[in-house]
């Protein structure tokens, strides 16, 4: 098992293109740390210089005890899941659960018990014999996973191993390879573009933009407390409304203005943290199931917004409705069900503050 440690790691391409930028993340040992971030952002570069399939420009990879910047990727005992599977079409499912162990001269005994325990574990012990083109898409990757078990490395790699699956499949991927973490203790690092896979499999967090890590935290750190308006932005669907508009005071208290229809009460605990931008633009931040939510509505001191209903989409046990504010920030309640509003009604939805944020329109950090 290993822990594995980067240190202001670079990626500088030809021209000057940092691809990667001073990036600095602690993975502990037996830990299912997620990379997510849009497409560009550096996420898979990142985890291909862990992997050495990459050259780093600047900075330190240790796995474990080791230092690995100039360590070959065959002597960095990880083991990588690639996108495409990666899997050799003329061979048989046990030829390439095999393949990488004959390389390096494992006896057949031991090539035999490693394949078969792979096999038990992601339930692929029907198809050892057939190709790749006999198999459904989830049957692959599993097949996929299975070539990196059959390794035992101190470190497994994912490189967005559940892109090509149908939605039903990668839902149940995504539980096999929690259970896979669980059961083989052993430290793993997924890198995803969907925010949804990050949420439901890592233990942390890691999220990218432009090469820069922006926050690394809990999943649900990540989400109550997000560091600023793009990760508050790119966790959470739909994403959080993030309005701007002024920080007013009213008669000793804090009141957020927008437009000519937006006028929110803000807590009066938060006073310390936003006092200092009395009079100046802010940007507040709150969340779909905050807005008309049944926590709420049951708030009598909830403070309210009116606004049109411009379309309803119903979502099964729960409906997403599109609003117009009056202000140019696009506005999603993620409602019960059975709400009665109807497109092109105009309705009034309590705000749950416990969820609301205001951040630093010049930073776009979170203030509180």
């Amino acid at each position: 098992m290993a822990e594995v440690i980067l240190k202001n790691v670079c990626k500088i391409y030809e021209g000057g293109v940092k691809a990667v930028n001073s990036v600095s993340i602690d993975i502990h040992d037996k830990e299912f740390m997620v990379l997510v971030g849009p497409s560009g952002c550096g996420k898979s570069t990142t985890l291909r210089m862990i992997a050495g399939l990459e050259e780093i420009s600047d900075g330190e990879i240790r796995i474990g005890e080791r230092v690995v910047n100039d360590v070959p990727p065959k002597d960095r005992d990880i083991a990588m899941v690639f996108q495409n599977y990666a899997l050799y079409p003329h061979m048989t499912v046990y030829e390439n659960l095999a393949f990488g162990l004959k390389l390096r001269k494992f006896s057949k005994e031991e090539i035999e018990k490693r394949v078969k325990e792979a096999a038990d574990i992601l339930g692929i012990g029907d198809y050892l014999q057939r190709k790749p083109k006999a198999l459904s898409g989830g049957q692959r990757q599993r097949v996929a996973v299975g070539r990196a078990i059959v390794r035992k490395p101190a470190v497994f790699l994912f490189d967005e191993p559940l892109s090509n699956l149908d939605a039903k499949m990668r839902v149940q991927m995504r539980a096999e390879i929690n259970k896979l973490h669980t059961r083989l203790g052993t430290t793993m690092i997924y890198v995803t573009h969907d925010q949804i896979e990050a949420m439901t499999m890592g233990d942390r967090i890691c999220v990218m933009k432009d090469g820069v890590i922006q926050q690394i935290d809990t999943p649900l750190n990540i989400y109550d407390k997000p560091a600023n308006t793009f990760v508050a932005g790119f966790i959470g669907t739909p994403p959080m409304n993030i309005f701007k508009g002024t920080l007013a005071s009213e008669n000793g208290a804090f009141v957020f203005k927008a437009g000519s229809g937006i006028s929110i009460a803000l807590p009066a605990d938060w006073k310390p943290a936003i006092e200092s931008y009395a009079g100046k633009d802010i940007l507040f931040g709150i969340r779909p199931e905050d807005i008309g939510s049944e926590r709420a509505e049951s708030d009598a001191n909830a403070p309210s917004i009116s606004a049109k209903v411009e379309v309803r989409e119903p979502m099964g046990a729960e409906t997403y409705l599109h609003l117009d504010t009056g202000v140019d920030t696009p506005c999603i309640a993620r409602v019960e069900a059975h709400i009665g509003a109807k497109v092109g009604e105009t309705i009034t939805l309590k705000l749950a503050m416990a969820g609301a944020h205001v951040f630093d329109p010049a930073t776009t950090n979170r203030i509180i």
